[in-house]
């Protein structure tokens, strides 16, 4: 696993740690149960705070990207599957409340492609 923490970019370091270690598990670099460093390790590479490296672990945790079995590591999770359900369920909610709130289903697709557009823009 190789990740690059750059001072000059605009994205805080977690924020960095994350996105890096999400594509490289996205990408199959990092394939699913590959142990990731522990936190104290990973942060004395990258010269970062612990703590900074652990938001970024809970991010990626949160996101069923990664892992934790306890003492025994952060292993790379099934995240295609995880992240399927969660799109699922997010979109399952957003259906609903666009319904409830009388928004057409044109209106509503319109407003879930200019959402994806500007998160997707970077």
């Amino acid at each position: 696993m190789t990740l690059k923490i750059r001072i000059d970019d605009s994205a805080p370091p977690y924020e960095q740690v994350r996105a890096q270690i999400s594509e490289q598990a996205r990408s199959g670099l990092l394939p699913v149960g590959y142990r990731l460093p522990t936190v104290r390790g990973l942060a004395e590479t990258l010269g970062l705070a612990a703590n900074t490296v652990a938001k970024a672990y809970r991010a990626l945790e949160a996101d069923g990207v990664i892992e934790t079995r306890g003492r025994n590591g952060t292993f790379v999770a099934a995240a295609g599957s995880a992240a399927e359900r969660e799109a699922a369920s997010a979109a399952q909610a957003y259906a609903e409340r666009v319904r409830r709130l009388g928004v057409a289903q044109p209106a509503a697709l319109t407003a879930v492609r200019e959402a994806l557009r500007a998160a997707y823009a970077d």
